[in-house]
């Protein structure tokens, strides 16, 4: 497998990592929400969320780091370096 095809694949799996983050943190705040309306006491709940978005965005991060990756692989695909020869060619 080509790094390029890895770095692809990573991307989906990130993409599915943010996917799955979205919805917890969606569920949590619906949870939030019910307890606050049933008088709970709700600090362990936020503090969660907060450690879920704080998840989000690192996970945010690596994913654009494999973005950047597979560009540089897209670039050096399409413009491969020039032959190096070294002294003996010249």
């Amino acid at each position: 497998m080509s790094d390029l095809q890895r770095e692809r694949e990573d991307l989906i799996m990130a993409d599915r990592h943010l996917s799955g983050g979205e919805q917890r943190i969606a569920e949590q705040i619906t949870l939030i929400r019910r307890m606050t309306e049933q008088g709970y006491d709700t600090v362990v709940a936020r503090e969660l969320l907060r450690l879920l978005e704080e998840t989000m965005v690192t996970w945010r991060g690596h994913r654009q780091l494999i973005l950047d990756a597979i560009a540089r692989h897209e670039r050096a695909i399409s413009h491969p370096p020039p032959a190096d020869f070294g002294p003996e060619s010249s």
